[in-house]
């Protein structure tokens, strides 16, 4: 399994995803605001893993502060920082508030014992996402059967999460039971993660992964060579409604149409319990050049108007079941979601 992000020597190591798969590169971030533009500018990606970064972004914060005196406004001004990064993935404020809470329950401690406090907070945080994911994984695979051709959309592997994966740590778990399963990987434009990083893992591994274009998976849905889709989220309402990377919802309109499985897969973290349907997820427009270019190659007119947002929200009546840590959900999503909520 890939180490996506690390605590080593007093800096967050993570690998740089933007690289990828031509060159493995991890970078050494000392700061709260290099940790914060590796999450906007995509170091780093996958709601699970900009949690984490998040989260050691923070502990790296108190790590650096020379005098008690300035604790609160060193822990205040990072938390504002981190949380400005990106505004769809819900592991990311999720992570963010449970290390304020753990800060202010021990702020009396000093900070000597806060900084390791928090640092001790962070990887627990990160063995955690290994431990769910793995959970997931173990649910999930249960619903793929062997000779099966999983389609998969952007990246929910390794790279999104600790390690292991959500999306792709439930394919990961189906061939660990031994079945022999075939994996379709659309591209995920504009930034490619499908190409990139979901191709780049799986072969690595080698598991069969072949990829396609966004626009290819109703044409071979319709020739019977896609026996299902997979794929992971960025926030889940409390009705089932769950925003992941533009082009989800289109997979599940196709899968819909052929009568396809269409299942998501997410911790507990990933879920809103604050929101009653997906129209209030803000979602995320990103900068035209991504649009524009394939890396820094210009593939339109310079300056062309680009509508560019990063994730769309597929309606819950979509989605033939949410796999979680806890279990797999099945429509109606509500009474579920609401139960997982209370506890």
């Amino acid at each position: 399994m890939l180490p996506t992000i690390a605590w080593e020597n007093e800096a967050v190591v993570m690998i740089d995803q933007r690289k990828l798969p031509q060159k493995e590169i991890y970078l050494r971030l000392k700061s709260v605001e290099q940790v914060a533009r590796a999450i906007e500018n995509m170091t780093i990606r996958g709601a699970p893993a900009i949690g984490l970064a998040a989260a050691y972004g923070l502990a790296l914060a108190v790590r650096q502060v020379k005098s008690g005196k300035n604790l609160s406004q060193a822990f205040g001004k990072a938390y504002e920082r981190l949380w400005r990064t990106r505004p769809t993935a819900r592991n990311l404020f999720w992570a963010l508030n449970r290390m304020r809470v753990v800060f202010e329950k021990n702020r009396e401690r000093g900070l000597e014992a806060l900084k390791e406090i928090l640092l001790v907070e962070a990887r627990k945080m990160d063995e955690e996402d290994l431990a769910m994911n793995m959970k997931i994984g173990e649910y999930g695979q249960k619903l793929i059967s062997s000779g099966d051709t999983v389609l998969t959309h952007c990246n929910a592997g390794g790279l999104a999460t600790a390690g292991y994966g959500t999306a792709l740590g439930i394919i990961r778990a189906a061939v660990a039971q031994g079945k022999k399963i075939k994996v379709l990987a659309d591209e995920t434009r504009p930034l490619l993660q499908g190409a990139r990083l979901t191709c780049w893992e799986l072969e690595r591994e080698g598991i069969p992964v072949t990829l396609i274009t966004d626009n290819m998976a109703g044409y071979l849905m319709k020739k019977g060579e896609i026996s299902l889709a997979v794929v992971g989220a960025d926030r889940i309402a409390l009705n089932g409604e769950v925003a992941n990377k533009i082009g989800t919802y289109s997979v599940a309109v196709l899968a819909r149409e052929h009568h396809l499985p269409f299942y998501v897969a997410a911790p507990l973290s990933t879920f809103d319990f604050s929101l009653e349907t997906g129209a209030g997820i803000p979602i995320e427009e990103r900068q035209p050049d991504e649009v524009r270019k394939i890396g820094s190659k210009l593939i339109t007119v310079p300056d062309l108007p680009v509508r560019n947002p990063a994730f769309d929200v597929t309606p819950a009546r979509l989605i033939s079941a949410i796999i979680t840590e806890r279990g797999v959900l099945r429509p109606p999503f509500g009474p579920a979601i609401k139960k997982l909520a209370r506890k």
